[in-house]
């Protein structure tokens, strides 16, 4: 599937592109949307994601849950500056090229300071990565 139409697909099943720079641009793109108050997100893996066995790499997987689970974290908080304290990835199945890989990122507890997040990417049906993490609400800025 080429990106163009990748790109067609996805906006055709209610994802949005996110705007992004720096490290996650090169990445990306990164999809979101939100279904009955869940918070998704997609990527679809390309050959600049594979990895010596020709399979996703693994810090893709990683990458994709930290930003994802970050991403929702913020929304939740309302605080726009966080920092990733500890991010946990245990990978459960190889991903292959040209899948989307899916994130509905969950809160498992909220204090002031902390946000504790948990994820499965999915690829299809299955599980291919669980990941659980820590981000530090930061103050403002401004």
């Amino acid at each position: 599937m080429t990106t163009d139409m990748a790109a067609e697909k996805m906006k055709a099943s209610g994802w949005t592109m996110v705007e992004t720079s720096g490290f996650i641009a090169l990445v990306g793109p990164l999809w979101q949307r939100v279904v009955d108050e869940v918070h998704e997100y997609a990527i679809v893996t390309q050959d600049k994601h594979h990895n010596r066995r020709g399979l996703v790499q693994g810090g893709l997987l990683m990458t994709f849950a930290d930003r994802s689970c970050g991403m929702t974290a913020r929304f939740v908080s309302g605080r726009p500056t966080l920092a990733t304290v500890q991010m946990d990835t245990q990978f459960v199945d190889s991903a292959k090229i040209g899948e989307i890989l899916i994130s509905k990122p969950r809160v498992v507890r909220a204090t002031r300071s902390l946000i504790f997040m948990a994820t499965e990417v999915t690829a299809g049906h299955r599980c291919v990565a669980t990941a659980s993490g820590v981000f530090k609400v930061l103050k403002d800025h401004t």
